[in-house]
């Protein structure tokens, strides 16, 4: 608070304490009341309002400045009247009243959403554990009753069982806290346990499988880690040319591994290269193909960042692209956090 503005919102009160003061004068001239003695009262009066305004002024200025430091520092602006002292002037004391109440009203409508949002994430977790039910009875029927309109229910069956894995894994992502445990897990079981989940399109899309350098330890939630590999894998199905390779290729640096997954698709456009991790983004080859949901990369991002992975994307049109997720070989190290 500058004195200068304390000075402003004083202004018409200066302006009659001065009146009164000039009339007070006149006054006390008019009685013929000796001159030094007029000054001297004047000058009582001046000094006491001066007093007066500088100890008010003392008093606002240590409360506002003490809010706006805590708004400039604090991350999170809406613990602010957790910050801010009861000041003792009549102003202060109703904005803190207010702020205080404002809290409190904010902080219970917090609450209500967050008691919202948990029932409708309990909700679809408990529908999607039901869900898989009917599924995994609907892929049993099709298995004792294989003929070429059964075959052609499984890819269907397929597409709905990704999908609703795709709702439990979003449902979940804004708590993950206690969903994963980091281990160490074999590189090449994990690349050859999502291979074989999707065996049979690969097969009739005569994919031709190239497995390099595979055997490392890393750290990875092997749940999780399954599910960013085969999000990436069904976007390599989903973007395939007609001669279609998916390359796994993994290589050590210093303290980390990196694994390359590589497609000879379609590719990605420099314009949407930087995109295709927000939420909901599908691109120029999804507006074409129209089969995407902008949500399966969105995930990938979130659990790697979670699991401290790190995952990027190359691409060139019509010649490729190459997803790098790099793990660490130690479990102490987080790269999303160095």
């Amino acid at each position: 608070m500058k004195i200068i503005d304390f000075l402003k919102d004083k202004g018409i009160f200066i302006i009659i304490v001065l009146f009164i003061t000039a009339f007070q004068a006149v006054i006390l001239w008019a009685f013929n009341l000796n001159i030094y003695l007029i000054t001297i009262i004047i000058a009582i009066n001046i000094f006491g309002i001066i007093a007066l305004l500088s100890y008010e002024y003392m008093k606002k200025r240590r409360f506002y400045n003490n809010i706006v430091t805590n708004i400039e520092n604090l991350d999170r602006k809406h613990l602010l009247s957790e910050m801010v002292f009861r000041p003792n002037f009549i102003e202060g004391e109703i904005f803190y009243d207010v702020l205080k109440l404002a809290n409190k009203s904010m902080n219970d409508e917090i609450l209500k959403y967050k008691l919202l949002s948990k029932e409708y994430k309990e909700y679809i977790e408990t529908w999607v554990h039901e869900v898989k039910t009917p599924i995994a009875s609907s892929r049993l029927i099709i298995e004792n009753n294989k003929n070429e309109i059964t075959e052609n229910l499984l890819e269907e069956i397929e597409k709905i069982d990704k999908f609703v894995e795709q709702a439990l894994y979003y449902s979940k992502i804004s708590n993950l806290e206690n969903d994963y445990i980091i281990k160490q897990v074999k590189l090449e079981y994990i690349v050859n346990e999502t291979i074989k989940k999707h065996s049979k399109v690969l097969i009739d899309n005569k994919a031709k499988i190239i497995k390099n350098n595979l055997d490392f330890i890393v750290f990875a939630d092997l749940k999780w880690i399954k599910f960013v590999l085969n999000q990436i894998i069904e976007n390599s199905i989903k973007y395939k040319k007609e001669e279609f390779t998916l390359e796994f290729i993994a290589k050590e640096e210093g303290s980390k591994v990196i694994l390359s997954i590589k497609d000879n698709g379609i590719g990605i456009s420099n314009k949407d290269i930087d995109k295709v991790f927000k939420k909901g983004f599908t691109g120029e080859n999804g507006r074409k193909i129209k089969k995407s949901t902008g949500i399966g990369l969105y995930l990938c991002y979130k659990l790697c960042k979670k699991m401290g992975l790190l995952i990027d994307i190359k691409s060139d049109i019509n010649i490729g692209t190459t997803v790098n997720i790099t793990f660490p070989k130690n479990k102490m190290i987080n790269f999303e956090e160095s």
